[in-house]
């Protein structure tokens, strides 16, 4: 068993790694004020950014679903790994040596499993990339030259070669310190009939597949010779670092010319991707031997933030498969804020065969010259009826009025209705409309009928100040994982008192040494609201503000008894305080207001309290209640006349 992670390593890797710098591996980031960064949040669907970042606290919060924390919990959370897993990965990443408490520095045993799985497939990628230059792998040579590709196109991608033998890279991997049992889990490796692990590729053209952070997690393997019986492409089998749904083809080398065009091209292989590459379309991504579907579209738009000018641009062949397989593409077309077109290649081919035939500028026209998805899928419909008969109009109608009745903007929606009327060569182009609207509404109203979650479905944001993280999250806050479980008490956000107590909290997490040292002399019962009392305790068990030291609000994250007050914490930490100017004055009104508030509820209290003494009190009783009446008012005057002075 592996020993704990010294505490100073945990520390050090915490402070090494950036947040910005790990979160933006994920999705993009744009400025959302105030220090903080914003993006679409990839724990839960939403179609505006209610994700941000805030790097100078080194933490993360979504004002959707609540999912917030540091850097450490977003790797956790957004990769499934364990605590010390994640450790590990980000101190490789920084360069830091760990210890544990056990005595020693980091042996490859006591690496985590999805590490260990991360580390096979490295050593895997460069010993297939050094066989593709060995003399058995001349045909694999001659098959990338065949398609257009050198050594250099080959090294840029990682193109690696799978010796034919049985166990070629099981003994490499074996003397490298990995066990039989972590190579057949990482599906580089099968066990044989004699139960002994042999090599899954033999004998194959090898493509790295990498994730968005650019860890190999698996393989596409091509293959070259007639003997070899198994499929054309044969890909690594479900594991726990790689599920074929999830993953994209190049988006490690994509993902920041996605990100800065604002357009993803999506091709059909590998050789595609390559191709268009080369050819200059960088922003190229295949599927891996499977349709493009939900959650390739979610990687994407992530990366494309939804933004009205983004672009998706599928490339198809030509023939009746390709049209079909761009048809179903419209299908997920609307979860896309994005435009999205179709690009067919003339001939039947390829981007890989095109850039062959006709060279790289016929691919790059091929992407600009591409056709919205929605004039595709109605054209494509209306050539399949003879349409210069009554009767071919009437059953094209049929077919592709749901196709445009589908489309949720309503004024292009319109647009491509009487475009379809034209398309048809019907005269009233009103009556195509009207046809249409009348799908809309109908589908509109079965949606309605679906219940709560699906009228709200697509809705998200991040009001301010955001949703409190004690509270239940609503039908347009779920995630796809199913119901959102009610995390604590509701806050009413519409109260004074509560906004003035969660915005002095802000000051206390976010600049301590505005508020110190008067804030540590407050009582938890000066707030109101439970959540609130929950996050004031734990900044005095983290010490309290006065002289906060750098890992303040990890302290304070760390003193909370649960993970619903640390969630509040985080909010409270992230989310931006209500004044353009942040300073003393501002941090002393909350101060004071916060305090006259509490003061004048013990003064309805004791006003209370010398109500119910009756008429005939004990003097020595009443002389104490009216004393502590006279010394609060008081006290309530000098808050009103002199401010913060007077705390």
């Amino acid at each position: 068993m592996a020993g704990r992670i010294n505490d100073d390593d945990v520390k050090a890797v915490r402070d090494a790694v950036p947040i910005d710098a790990v979160v933006s591996e994920y999705l993009q980031l744009r400025n959302a004020g105030g220090g903080n960064l914003k993006g679409l949040c990839p724990f839960h669907d939403e179609k505006s950014p209610s994700f941000q970042v805030s790097p100078a606290k080194g933490l993360f919060y979504c004002f959707g679903c609540q999912e917030g924390g540091d850097t450490v919990d977003f790797v956790m959370k957004i990769d499934h790994l364990s605590f010390a897993e994640t450790i590990e990965r980000l101190a490789a990443q920084a360069g830091i040596t760990l210890r544990y408490e056990e005595g020693g520095y980091t042996p490859g045993r006591q690496q985590g499993e999805r590490i260990r799985l991360v580390e096979a497939h490295k050593h895997a990628a460069k010993f297939y990339a050094e066989q593709l230059g060995s003399a058995e792998a001349e045909i694999g040579r001659q098959f990338l030259a065949s398609r257009g590709f050198g050594q250099e196109a080959a090294e840029h991608f990682g193109v690696g070669y799978s010796p034919a033998g049985w166990d070629h890279l099981t003994r490499f991997l074996r003397g490298k310190g990995f066990s039989d049992k972590e190579l057949i889990l990482s599906g580089l490796a099968q066990e044989s009939r004699g139960g002994r692990p042999i090599d899954r590729f033999r004998g194959r053209l090898m493509w790295p597949i990498r994730d968005i952070t650019g860890e190999v997690i698996g393989f596409g393997a091509r293959k070259l010779r007639d003997d070899d019986n198994g499929p054309k492409y044969l890909n690594t089998p479900e594991t726990p670092l790689y599920r074929k749904s999830h993953v994209l083809y190049g988006i490690d080398l994509a993902k920041k010319d996605i990100a800065k065009t604002s357009r993803a091209v999506v091709v059909e292989g590998y050789t595609d991707v390559m191709a268009c590459h080369l050819a200059g379309v960088t922003t190229a991504i295949a599927t891996c031997g499977t349709a493009f579907a939900g959650d390739h579209i979610k990687i994407l738009r992530r990366l494309l933030m939804d933004n009205s000018g983004a672009k998706v641009i599928f490339t198809f062949d030509g023939d009746a498969a390709g049209q079909r397989a761009a048809l179903r593409a419209f299908e997920d077309d609307q979860k896309f804020a994005a435009s999205t077109k179709i690009a067919v290649s003339p001939g039947g081919m390829d981007p890989c065969e095109l850039r062959l035939a006709d060279g790289d500028d016929a691919v790059r026209r091929l992407v600009e010259e591409s056709t919205p998805l929605f004039e595709f899928a109605i054209r494509s419909v209306v050539a399949r009826h003879a349409v210069e008969e009554p009767e071919g109009q009437a059953a094209a109608l049929e077919e592709a009025a749901p196709i445009v009745a589908n489309i949720k903007d309503g004024s292009i929606r319109h647009q491509y209705a009487v475009r379809l009327a034209g398309l048809l060569g019907i005269l009233d182009s009103q009556f195509v409309v009207m046809r249409v609207g009348q799908l809309a509404r109908w589908a509109r109203e079965r949606g309605e009928r679906g219940g709560p979650q699906q009228r709200s479905a697509g809705r998200a944001g991040a009001p301010a100040p955001g949703p409190a993280a004690g509270s239940a999250a609503g039908p347009d806050h779920r995630r796809t994982g199913g119901p959102q479980a009610v995390r604590g008490p509701a806050l009413n956000l519409r109260s004074p008192a509560a906004l003035t107590e969660r915005e002095l909290l802000k000051l206390a997490l976010q600049r301590p040494e505005l508020v110190a040292p008067a804030f540590d002399a407050y009582g938890e019962d000066e707030f109101t609201a439970v959540p609130y009392v929950a996050v004031r305790r734990a900044v005095e068990e983290a010490g309290g503000v006065t002289g906060a030291p750098a890992d303040y609000l990890t302290r304070v994250r760390d003193a909370a008894p649960d993970d619903t007050v640390r969630a509040m914490i985080t909010e409270l930490a992230v989310e931006a305080i209500r004044h353009k100017n942040v300073d003393e004055v501002y941090a002393g009104i909350q101060l004071v207001q916060v305090r006259l508030r509490a003061v004048e509820r013990r003064i309805q209290e004791v006003q209370g309290s010398l109500i119910r003494l009756g008429s005939r009190p004990d003097p020595e009783h009443l002389a104490a209640v009216q004393n502590e009446l006279w010394v609060l008012e008081q006290y309530a005057r000098s808050l009103k006349d002199r401010g913060a002075a007077a705390l």
